[in-house]
């Protein structure tokens, strides 16, 4: 079962920050981080997860009506007195550079299935060849159009399709979408595992995220292996790793 950082360690520090993917990029055994990209009013790429910045900043409002300027003037509470920024993704691959020589991989999420953010696609797959990341990116939306954009412009990128229930994900990817993965939620594993052979299924989990404390509960790894389930994107990975 191969592990993944969801948002970075985000049951321990702030998701989605430089303080969390530092952590993450720490672990030893850890296959990637998983982080969300948005863009802001002057068309920078952001890392957030939702479309509001209210849950995890200081401000209010929709992450696309900010500039960049204002969404670093935001303030991310990550205890002991110690605040967080919103990082574009730029600054991310500058901390995660020397774990790419090694095989680390990142999976970008465009968060384009409330708003479409246009030119998102292209810009991210711009930079990723710029830097020449092509092996270690996984792009992953809940758009089935966003990713079908994302493979025209890059026939070889790894594309892993989002969606509630693993077989909507299944059939999306036998459609046109142009993914090569499934990417459902963990309990949305609706068809046998016969089925999902061939196929990386990367399954995600929800909740838990700083500030909540630590419930202490374990997932069994091998029984969702059994079921089909060959990645986890995790809020707690060093407990796994």
């Amino acid at each position: 079962m191969k592990i993944w950082a969801h948002r970075g360690c985000s049951q321990m520090y702030p998701e989605n920050t430089i303080l969390a993917f530092e952590k993450a990029a720490a672990i030893e055994g850890l296959a990637g981080i998983e982080l969300d990209i948005q863009l802001s009013r002057d068309g920078y790429m952001v890392v957030c997860h939702d479309e509001r910045v209210d849950r995890t900043t200081d401000g209010i409002g929709e992450v696309r009506g900010f500039t960049l300027a204002e969404l670093k003037g935001l303030r991310i509470e990550a205890g002991g007195g110690r605040t967080e920024r919103i990082p574009t993704i730029e600054e991310v691959l500058d901390l995660l550079e020397p774990k790419f020589a090694g095989g680390f991989k990142l999976n970008i999420e465009l968060k384009n299935s409330n708003f479409p953010y246009e030119g998102m696609e292209e810009r991210i797959v711009e930079l990723v060849q710029e830097r020449g990341l092509q092996g270690n990116v996984i792009y992953s939306s809940f758009s089935a159009l966003s990713l079908e954009k994302l493979r025209r412009i890059d026939p070889k990128a790894e594309i892993g399709m989002l969606d509630t229930k693993v077989s909507d994900c299944l059939f999306k990817l036998k459609g046109s979408c142009g993914a090569n993965a499934l990417h459902p939620f963990w309990r949305g594993i609706d068809l046998p595992a016969e089925q999902l052979r061939g196929y990386a299924v990367r399954a995600w989990l929800s909740g838990h995220l700083y500030p909540e404390r630590p419930t202490g509960a374990r997932l069994d790894l091998a029984a969702l292996e059994g079921r089909g389930i060959t990645d986890l994107f995790l809020n707690e990975p060093e407990v796994y790793c």
